[in-house]
This record gives C-alpha cells, sequence and structure tokens, in this order.
C-alpha cells in the first residue's frame, strides 16, 4: 500500500501521519519498531528497497515513511524510485505487505510533468492538504475548541481567522494558550468560554506589525505606502470590519499615549493608567513623534466616520479608507 501526504498545510498532513503511525502501533506492532523513516532529501535507491525488503520480527507489515523526496536535488534518484514502484507493481512478489507513506510539503504546482509524482498522486490513498481559506479555517477553530472541550464565541473565531490566516500552527498554539489562560482562571467544574476580548488581550498576529507599519506609513503622510500595505491586508484576506476594527484601535491607542507623554507620563505610568500591554506602549511611545496631537484626533475622527458609513451601508471599505488616507 502507497499513501501520499503532500500539500502546505503541514499542519494537518502532519496531523495526518500521525494518525496513521499511532494506528500502525495499535493494531500492527505495539513495539513500534516496524516503522521506519527516511529522510527523502538524501535518499539513495539503494536505502529505499532496503527498507521495503527487510522483514520484521515483530510484525508481519512495516511502515516505510519518507519525507520531502521531492527536495531531492537528484533526478536520477526519483527517476529511479519512480522505475522501483512500477516495476514492483508488476512483479508477484509485490511490496504491498508493507505500508509506505511519502510526506511532502510540497503543493505539486511545478511537478505535473514529474513522473514519480503524477505516480504518487493517482494513488487510491493520495491525498493534497491544501490551504485553508477563510471560512474552512474559522470552521477548523471552532471544531479545535470543541475537541478540546472549549467554548469559543463566534466573533473569538473569526478574530482568530483573520490575525493568523491558514496558519494552523500558529493557530493550534493560540488556541492552546487561550483555553489553558481561562481554565486557570475557573473553578475546576466551570467550562471554559473563549471570547473576543481573550483574544484581544493574549493573541498578537501578524497583522499587528501590519497595523504598526500601515499607521506608520499614515504619521509620515506616506499615502502611496499606506495604500499598498491596506491592500496587501486585503489580498491577504483579512475581514474588512476586522481590518478597520484594528486600525481604528491602534490610533485610539496612539492618541491616548501621545496626550499622555505630552502630560509628562513615564512609560511604565502610561502602562499602569491606560491599562495597556508595555510591548504596546513601548511601541507607540517611538510611535507617535510622527504625529501631532491634532492629526492624530482628526485621524481618529475620520476612522470613526469611515466606519458609520460602511456599517450604515453608505460607502465600499477600500474606496473610503484610501480616501481618507489621501487627504492627510
Amino acid at each position: 500500500m502507497i499513501i501520499f501526504l503532500y500539500g502546505e498545510d503541514t499542519f494537518r498532513s502532519r496531523q495526518k501521519l500521525k494518525e496513521l503511525k499511532d494506528k500502525f502501533i495499535r493494531e500492527v506492532d505495539p513495539t513500534g519498531n516496524g516503522i521506519v523513516s527516511l529522510a527523502g532529501e538524501s535518499l539513495m535507491i539503494e536505502g529505499l528497497s532496503e527498507a521495503i525488503g527487510a522483514r520484521s520480527l515483530f510484525a508481519r507489515k512495516r511502515m516505510i515513511v519518507v519525507e520531502n523526496i521531492f527536495s531531492n536535488k537528484s533526478e536520477k534518484i526519483l527517476e529511479k524510485v519512480f522505475d522501483y514502484f512500477k516495476k514492483t507493481a508488476k512483479s508477484k512478489d509485490k511490496a504491498d505487505d508493507n505500508i509506505i507513506i511519502f510526506w511532502d510539503e510540497t503543493s505539486g504546482a511545478k511537478l505535473e510533468k514529474n513522473k514519480l509524482f503524477k505516480f504518487l498522486s493517482e494513488q487510491k490513498y493520495a491525498q493534497n492538504f491544501k490551504k485553508l481559506s477563510n471560512t474552512e479555517t474559522a470552521v477548523w477553530i471552532k471544531k479545535e475548541f470543541t475537541a478540546r472541550e472549549a467554548k469559543v464565541k463566534p466573533q473569538a473565531v473569526l478574530n482568530l481567522a483573520s490575525m493568523f490566516g491558514s496558519d494552523l500552527w500558529q493557530l493550534n498554539n493560540e488556541i492552546e494558550k487561550l483555553i489553558n489562560f481561562k481554565k486557570a482562571q475557573l473553578l475546576p467544574e466551570s467550562e471554559a468560554v473563549i471570547s473576543e476580548e481573550d483574544v484581544e488581550a493574549l493573541s498578537r498576529g501578524k497583522i499587528d506589525e501590519n497595523i504598526f507599519a500601515l499607521s506608520d506609513a499614515i504619521g509620515n503622510k506616506n499615502k502611496a505606502q499606506a495604500i499598498k500595505l491596506l491592500e496587501q491586508e486585503m489580498e491577504a484576506g483579512v475581514a474588512e470590519q476586522y481590518l478597520l476594527t484594528m486600525i481604528i484601535r491602534q490610533f485610539n491607542i496612539l492618541l491616548q499615549v501621545k496626550e499622555a507623554i505630552d502630560a509628562g507620563m513615564s512609560q511604565r505610568k502610561i502602562t499602569s493608567q491606560l491599562h495597556f500591554h508595555p510591548f504596546v506602549v513601548q511601541k507607540c511611545s517611538g510611535q507617535v513623534g510622527g504625529f501631532s496631537s491634532d492629526l492624530l484626533k482628526k485621524i481618529f475622527s475620520d476612522l470613526l466616520e469611515v466606519d458609520r458609513k460602511i456599517k450604515s451601508g453608505q460607502g465600499d471599505f477600500k474606496a473610503a479608507l484610501s480616501l481618507m488616507i489621501a487627504k492627510i
């Protein structure tokens, strides 16, 4: 049996690989000695042949896992592996007593003509793990919370999906962190319910740095750069309302930090009095030098007006925000 697990979503493909290994140990070889892992980047055909041909004293089958064979720089190796399996398929003495798994990070985008890739991708148990869409990511997040016996509010799910996109490795860490934090605050018999406030307090996605960059561009009156960054966030699939909410939040914080600094407050006092995270205060303190208080007030007021128009159906998000940036 040949199984081919590949694609850009390495989190789900790794989960599938672990599931197959666990099943093999549970049903075939409790010792786990029958599982052999081979590095595809440096694979030699002799090593593969030896691993497949060897027999275990403790199990009737072996599981051979070959990782990232398409990272092997030798075209000849790929051809030899293809030839090996084609010959095996025709032989009466088949090697399908073993379970052979090819796990690969490749999306296959440039391998359509590669004979080995074509052969593997046409196998009955081939599975392409493509990156999840925004909607699919939100569904995945909700399922993960449920599987870990925690509840999550819909807005918290949307915020996490917007923050981290389809990066399931990071989302997995964030989900675990949020649940552990919430459970630590509750009585043992209480149920953890993750809210958008929890996400805002504990999770810092890739969008945070991009929002800092966007507000920097606006502060420097670099309108072209600001609009470019705005377009990049939209192309990355960040929800429009969430993006606008984050921009408004950023300028609200900047305005408060600016007024506190002008009043002679230290960063430590700002953190204490305004209840912002020290990292946020540090970043914003370095950023507000590019703004006057009047400019920050104007930007904040204009952003609230954009938000009002969009929520009342009177404007297009990109057009309204781009126009506001152009007027600065």
